[in-house]
């Protein structure tokens, strides 16, 4: 199969028609985390690769601004510091990265962000399980059926693809979707 740009922006045509069946989802994460960041809690975000960009690309949009010049929103991605990054990986295990920082930072009634394109991504998954039993909030932005992490988010939201391109490029459309939601939520924009 030749790939294409027109054969690529098709797929992304087609898939983006799909979406407005995750309106209800989207509607409701976003609301998890106005309601989180009006308690005073904080947003934080994980992923691998893309999707570590994409927690990092989103947790900006909220410290930094989206639309309109606001005050910051508490949000970090977990993905940014390498010194955490790697000697929590070289003294426990790359599966503890991101769990390891959702306990030392996270406080009940925070939430997590966790992306996966797969949903099985298993330092992800640790993550969203220490999240859980720290009374953390889980938002799952997934793929390809939503995988292992589909049962242990509060509340996942599944991109119906399985091309990881395409499954990136509605993340992000949904992460933006998400940070204007939040702002028009708490009248910042």
């Amino acid at each position: 199969m030749t790939v294409s740009l027109t054969g690529s922006l098709q797929e992304h045509i087609e898939l983006f028609g799909r979406l407005s069946g995750l309106a209800a989802a989207v509607k409701e994460a976003a609301h998890l985390i106005s309601a989180t960041l009006v308690r005073g809690g904080k947003l934080m975000l994980c992923g691998n690769g893309g999707s570590a960009s994409d927690s990092q690309h989103l947790a900006a949009e909220f410290t930094g601004r989206f639309v309109k010049d606001r005050r910051p929103l508490a949000a970090i991605a977990l993905s940014t510091d390498t010194s955490a990054l790697t000697s929590i990986a070289n003294d426990y295990s790359f599966e503890e990265v991101f769990a390891r920082q959702v306990v030392a930072l996270g406080r009940a009634g925070d939430c997590l962000l966790a992306i996966s394109t797969s949903g099985n991504s298993r330092n992800v998954i640790r993550a969203v399980e220490e999240a859980r039993a720290s009374s953390i909030h889980t938002i799952g932005l997934l793929g390809r059926g939503g995988g292992k992490l589909l049962a242990l988010c509060d509340l996942p939201i599944v991109v119906p693809s399985d091309t990881t391109a395409r499954i990136q490029e509605a993340h992000i459309f949904i992460g933006h979707t998400l940070c204007a939601t939040v702002e028009e939520a708490l009248q910042l924009a």
